[in-house]
């Protein structure tokens, strides 16, 4: 009995080396290391865009991977919309609020877009503040976060008297950001699509 007990403890005992030391590599000095956690490779495809056609006080361009949407939450405006994209559960929400001239409006406006960076800021690692210039001479702001946040984009753009958009990237997915950051990169392209090709109507 003892004899079977001592070769069950040895075998026992190569399967855990075995294990061991296939689950890590070998560095230059000889030592083991663990392998680094392993993540679902995501397909990103070539991107392309087409026009907004539908009937609202802006257009912009957005990519063919995504759908417009209306938002259909209770306290939705007109003109509140969502980019979505089903293939990464990933969505652009947009709100559009109407200035009518209002500069105590934008300026109130301006400070929540702020505020609300700043609330999804207390989980995130840092927070960059950063002036976009687009093509027709418009000015955003576009507010990048890092970190397990609920979203990794903000942006807002405004033409001071009439029209003012703000955006947001949201994931509906459990996936962590280091496994998400070649589709947070890929999005934040549309993004900035969308604000470089943004109109106002009239």
């Amino acid at each position: 009995m003892y004899k079977i007990n001592s070769l069950l403890l040895l075998t026992a005992y190569c399967l855990l080396i075995t294990v061991l030391f296939s689950c890590g590599k070998k560095t230059e000095s000889g030592d083991f290391m663990p392998k680094p956690k392993g993540y679902n490779r995501i397909e990103l495809p070539a991107v392309k865009y087409q026009h907004m056609t539908e009937s609202h006080p802006f257009s912009f361009d957005y990519s063919t991977q995504a759908i417009l949407k209306p938002d259909t939450v209770r306290w939705a405006e007109p003109h509140w919309m969502y980019v979505y994209y089903p293939a990464y559960k990933a969505m652009i929400q947009l709100t559009y609020k109407p200035l009518g001239g209002d500069k105590n409006m934008l300026a109130k406006l301006i400070d929540d877009a702020h505020k609300l960076a700043a609330k999804h800021g207390q989980k995130a690692s840092s927070i960059q503040d950063l002036i976009l210039k687009t093509p027709s001479g418009k000015s955003a702001m576009l507010m990048e976060l890092e970190g397990e946040v609920p979203t990794y984009l903000q942006f807002y753009t405004t033409d001071s008297t009439k029209h003012y958009l703000r955006g947001a990237l949201y994931f509906n997915t459990a996936m962590k950001s280091d496994s998400l950051a070649p589709v947070i990169d890929y999005l934040k392209k549309d993004v900035i699509k969308l604000l470089n090709t943004l109109e106002w109507k009239k």
